[in-house]
């Protein structure tokens, strides 16, 4: 019956519930993100069963918690432990001041599938990859949802819908167009800004740039967002064609709140790597299959590619998107992002 909220839709439901801090049920667990959950749930959730608090490999890692299930570890939650506690384990903005956390006690037994999903669910809500677990029915109203299927899915591509269009003269172009496109799963929208009238049938200048809300909308000195934004639209204005597709993806895939947690721990001494590895993230969670997809969608097959990434080039290669040439986007550097852009060059291998 299509009235019945499909798959994809009962994920985007239960991210919403998440972010407000309600429980959701994956198979036979019931998972609530530790950043939202308030005492009053933390005491009915505990009071079905054994908690288990699960955390991705590399918040695990700076924990010093052993990871059984390799990119995952289930760490038993003690009788007495409260919320400050979870929110310690999960947020590494104090791990300076409160070093010694343990010792923690991790599962290596039982089917690890339902945590894994979870902390799928949490990234996509671009909460803090840290999902406290309990085995335990799920009450009536809660939102539902089969473990293995969620992780399935969220490792999916989305399909992109043409919402709207419309002339959009820039400083850098005046003929310009805005395409917004909306994702199926429920996710960001994301944009693609055609420059004059660029051709289909020949290699295209391109850039695939990730929002940053800080550098490109504040002018933060902090990473080179904002100056690679606009140099790519100053050439291609000067070049009289080009399309430029704008991510929703900010922070590299972990959101705006987890990316000034990320700034907080650079504060205190980490690069971007390792602040991403603290919070319990890759290096990268951004999908660049969304960019290859809003170019196939636009009639694109072969693009000139502004970027300093040779992942964005091999992932539009392996997505069927030529990429005849690497074009450098390189900027000015500042005080304030030269080790940022040095951590770039050397441990994401930026070719800067």
């Amino acid at each position: 019956m299509s009235l019945i909220p499909t798959l994809p839709e009962t994920i985007a439901r239960a991210r919403a519930d998440l972010r407000m801090g309600l429980p959701v049920a994956l198979g036979d667990h019931l998972a609530a993100a530790v950043e939202t959950l308030s005492p009053a749930r933390l005491a009915d959730l505990r009071a079905l069963g054994p908690a288990v608090l699960a955390l991705t490999g590399r918040r695990a890692e700076t924990l010093k918690a052993r990871a059984y299930d390799g990119d995952l570890a289930r760490v038993a939650v003690p009788a007495a432990a409260d919320l400050a506690w979870l929110r310690a384990l999960a947020d590494p903005v104090g791990d300076l001041m409160t070093p010694m956390k343990g010792p923690l006690t991790t599962l290596r037994d039982g089917d690890a599938g339902p945590h894994r999903a979870a902390l799928a669910l949490a990234k996509s809500a671009q909460l803090l990859p840290a999902m406290l677990m309990v085995a335990a029915p799920a009450p009536p109203g809660l939102t539902r949802l089969p473990a293995g299927p969620v992780l399935a899915q969220l490792a999916a591509e989305a399909a992109m819908a043409p919402v709207a269009a419309a002339r959009l003269p820039l400083l850098s172009a005046e003929r310009s167009r805005l395409h917004i496109f909306r994702p199926d799963d429920g996710g960001e929208e994301h944009y693609a800004i055609e420059i004059g009238d660029p051709p289909r049938d020949a290699p295209v200048l391109a850039r695939l740039h990730s929002a940053c809300f800080t550098g490109d909308v504040l002018g933060s000195l902090k990473c080179d967002c904002g100056p690679q934004l606009n140099a790519a639209l100053a050439a291609m204005g000067q070049a009289g064609a080009g399309v430029l597709l704008y991510l929703n993806q900010e922070g590299r895939g972990i959101g705006l709140a987890n990316k000034m947690r990320a700034y907080d721990l650079q504060n205190q001494g980490f690069d971007t790597v390792e602040a991403n590895h603290r919070l319990g993230f890759e290096d990268d969670e951004r999908d660049f299959r969304i960019g290859a997809a809003l170019l196939r969608r636009l009639g694109f097959g072969a693009v000139h590619l502004m970027t300093n990434n040779p992942r964005k080039v091999a992932m539009m290669q392996a997505h069927g998107i030529a990429v005849p040439e690497r074009v450098p986007l390189v900027v000015p550097r500042n005080r304030h992002n030269t080790g940022y852009l040095d951590v770039k060059a050397e441990k994401s291998g930026h070719l800067l």
